[in-house]
């Protein structure tokens, strides 16, 4: 019994300095099996807790950590102490989720191995409200930013962190769950994300240059504006995304996933695609992109931003449409357009344009604005259908072949049979009648496929 005390207490006893796997199993004993550096000494313990009593003062740029260079084993001490000693924040337990992380504004964290460390709510920057306060200049949002370049964050919890415009030019946050984070305007030239989490985080703005995002779980991603050029998005998930605006020239999206169960794809409204290859996306599992899946939700809401919704869809089905027609991608492109127009129609309804919506209507129903030609056969028999319906029932009642004859007639403007009936009768008037609808449907039908073969 007493050599098993004997046992436990050397498990227990802190090792030297130098030793770090006794260190890494002494954490292990502790319960922080995320530590693995020897603990700080008690003057750099003291240099931290002084510190960390410093007010942060956003205007005067004044934080904590502001220009400190820390280590991994000073962000370990800092995390075990947080909140006098609560620990850090855990983001599985829900109740947690409003508590604040650890406030490394200004600090510089550059070339720091940071590996599967808790740093769930990080504060590396200012808020989104703070941003968006209008008192803060440039350069205060400038201070308050954290300086991880080339830092190695891989498989590290950083759920909810705050990252606006913070410094991470080449880090490696390779499997990182980045649920709900926001890195608007962060600079991430060249970093790795690959197999990381994004889903929920607020990137817009965002310097994603020859980033490495293949594999990433991007579902419900804000990209709004930000620059992917060169990025490597292969395998991604872009569920519910929204790409307005982004620049996505040469970015290489194979086997990337863009639609969610529903089959609805990211909001694309204004991308700069340039030379991207789309080739290798599969858009026909798009029945519609999240812009208009957008505008339904807002029509209820607003009729004005519901109005200005569905225009954002109608361009970005418009811009797609052309992207993918100058690739070659001809019947993805003619199924986006016709949606394009589509989208049109509920402008000119929610705009109380009624003229022009019945006249988009009518074009629809007819021709499917000329990308659905099969529905002018149904509309030409069932026209030839109703009037040889009237001809034999008026009048001497010819047989119904000869009706589908006379209506047939009737409907090229070929005239009508004198021996059947004389201009004074009422299939003579039937027959008038036919022949305005058939010169209508006619040249209804030119238009409609005149525009969309020669794309006028």
């Amino acid at each position: 019994m007493n050599g098993q005390n004997d046992i436990q207490a050397g498990v227990l006893q802190r090792p030297a300095d130098d030793n770090k796997e006794a260190w890494i199993a002494y954490w292990k004993e502790q319960g922080q099996e995320w530590r693995t550096e020897p603990e700080i000494d008690a003057k750099r313990q003291k240099e931290l807790t002084k510190r960390l009593a410093i007010v942060p003062d956003i205007k005067q740029g004044i934080y904590p950590f502001k220009n400190m260079k820390l280590s991994r084993a000073d962000i370990e001490w800092l995390l075990a102490t947080h909140e006098s000693g609560r620990g850090p924040v855990d983001w599985s337990d829900e109740s947690q989720r409003e508590r604040k992380g650890l406030d490394v504004r200004g600090a510089d964290l550059s070339q720091v191995n940071l590996n599967f460390l808790p740093l769930t709510g990080l504060r590396g920057s200012l808020t989104w409200n703070e941003w968006l306060a209008g008192t803060e200049t440039g350069e205060q949002r400038s201070m308050a930013a954290v300086h991880m370049e080339k830092a190695s964050i891989g498989n590290t919890n950083l759920e909810g962190a705050n990252l606006y415009g913070a410094q991470l030019n080449e880090v490696a946050l390779y499997g990182t769950n980045l649920e709900g984070a926001g890195l608007g305007w962060a600079d991430l030239k060249g970093a790795d994300l690959g197999f990381a989490v994004l889903e929920g985080a607020d990137l817009r703005g965002a310097a994603l240059e020859r980033a490495l995002l293949f594999n990433a779980s991007l579902k419900g991603i804000d990209l709004r504006e930000a620059n992917l050029e060169g990025a490597n998005l292969s395998g991604a998930s872009l569920e519910g995304a929204n790409l307005s605006g982004a620049k996505l020239e040469g970015t290489l999206l194979m086997d990337v996933v863009i639609t969610n169960s529903k089959h609805i794809g990211p909001q694309l409204a204004d991308i700069q695609w340039g030379d991207t290859n789309l080739a290798v996306v599969d858009f026909s599992q798009i029945t519609m992109l999240g812009d208009e899946y957008e505008a339904l939700n807002v029509i209820g809401q607003d009729r004005v931003q519901g109005v200005r919704a569905y225009k954002t869809a109608t361009r970005a089905y418009r811009q797609l449409s052309v992207v993918l027609s100058n690739q070659g991608l001809n019947e993805d492109a003619a199924r986006f357009i016709y949606r394009a127009k589509r989208m049109q129609r509920k402008v000119f309804w929610y705009q109380r344009k009624f003229a022009q919506y019945l006249g988009s209507l009518f074009l629809d129903l007819l021709s499917g604005y000329g990308y659905r030609v099969g529905r002018c056969f149904i509309a030409y028999a069932l026209v030839i259908g109703v009037f040889a319906t009237i001809y034999h029932v008026l009048g001497t009642h010819p047989a119904w072949n000869e009706a589908v004859v006379i209506s047939m007639t009737a409907f090229h403007g070929r005239g009508f049979f004198p021996d059947q009936f004389h201009p004074g009768d009422p299939q003579a008037l039937a027959a008038a009648i036919e022949a305005f609808v058939g010169l209508l449907i006619e040249i209804t039908l030119i238009v409609t496929l005149t525009q969309r073969l020669f794309g006028k």
